[in-house]
């Protein structure tokens, strides 16, 4: 029963080799120069006053350097899509063509039961997805191996070099390609068993994914470990400090947050920032009337930073640490790979009582 299911998934086997040979080679010609520039970038045992701009100087030249940024946006696609494609295309026909065709009485009539004829095709054709999307995973993590602790070193942001909790970075390294494409694929094969037709089964695998994978990083992510919070001074150079005027031509309210990192805290993700006290408390955003001259001759510059500063107003950053990214990966895939679990418990169900 496992070799015919092998046999049967030759044709996506073969496609799937092809794909990740290609994908090899991309990287492997251009992640040898990528490794130099990094080692000729002075970022390996630089000290910290230099890492920050070291590392930004290292991601300039990447970024003007063809083709690197094609070739990051290019594994982040191919990576993102992976699963999505082995649930539409590996998932959903599996039971929907056996009962659109009607060749499951056949399937089903032979010495082979039913449950186990469904557990060798769920676990085969599951193993295989996952074994698929985590090689490409790998393969970009070691081509982008120099561009991580440049991002920690002060220097990412979006694009090169981003932060690894970066929605894009976080759903493409580690383990969670292994959840995704075990989600993808489990939830193929459910709409078919429901739906018995395998073009709409198709068609609603991808909406269900596509929603889930939008929902995981806005609303559950985020919610998966309670953030950390501290307070950290007004720094211009460092902060954004934007001001609004107000219908009172001598009032301006203003917004304040981080430019996106944490003294102390390398590669951590900044979960909200704003104005608050000392003690983390939020502040009025209307600026003082002290501070008011400030603001009229000099806009949201230095003069009114330090001004805000001395009359006690802080930014308060929640965020998560760098020490929480595998953690939040471990969690992801568990959840993942629970539903997955509880898909693949309902098609057995679901495939006891058909007819």
């Amino acid at each position: 029963m496992i070799r015919l299911s092998m046999l049967q998934l030759r044709v996506q086997a073969i496609t799937a080799a092809a794909a990740l040979i290609t994908f090899a080679v991309l990287l492997a010609a251009t992640g040898p120069h990528l490794a130099s520039l990094y080692a000729a970038s002075g970022l390996r045992g630089c000290q910290p006053a230099s890492c920050g701009q070291r590392a930004s100087s290292f991601l300039q030249q990447v970024n003007s350097t063809s083709p690197y940024a094609t070739v990051d946006l290019l594994s982040i696609i191919i990576i993102a899509i992976t699963p999505a494609i082995t649930g539409l295309f590996w998932g959903a026909p599996l039971l929907a063509r056996e009962l659109e065709t009607g060749t499951f009485a056949l399937a089903w009539s032979q010495s082979v039961t039913r449950a186990r004829w469904l557990a060798v095709k769920l676990t085969v054709g599951g193993l295989a997805a996952m074994a698929v999307t985590e090689a490409l995973s790998l393969l970009f993590a070691w081509w982008a191996a120099p561009l991580g602790p440049a991002a920690a070193l002060g220097g990412g942001g979006s694009g090169l070099g981003m932060n690894q909790f970066n929605p894009l970075a976080f759903v493409t390294h580690g383990i969670t390609p292994l959840g995704y494409a075990a989600f993808a694929f489990t939830l193929g094969v459910t709409a078919g068993a429901l739906i018995r037709r395998t073009v709409p089964a198709m068609a609603v695998t991808l909406a269900i994914f596509a929603a889930v994978q939008i929902a995981m990083p806005l609303w559950i992510r985020p919610n998966l470990f309670p953030a950390s919070h501290t307070t950290v001074a007004i720094n211009f150079n460092d902060s954004t400090l934007n001001l609004y005027r107000t219908d009172s031509p001598h009032t301006f309210t203003f917004t304040l947050a981080t430019d996106g990192s944490v003294a102390g805290q390398p590669g951590a993700w900044i979960r909200s920032s704003g104005a608050a006290d000392a003690a983390g408390h939020p502040v009025s955003t209307v600026v003082p009337s002290a501070c008011s001259p400030a603001a009229s001759s000099s806009g949201p510059g230095a003069a009114l930073a330090n001004c805000l500063t001395s009359r006690g107003t802080r930014i308060a950053v929640a965020y998560q640490p760098a020490s929480r990214y595998w953690p939040l990966q471990w969690a992801e895939t568990g959840i993942y790979l629970a539903l997955s679990l509880a898909l693949a418990g309902y098609c057995f169900r679901r495939l006891s009582r058909l007819s």
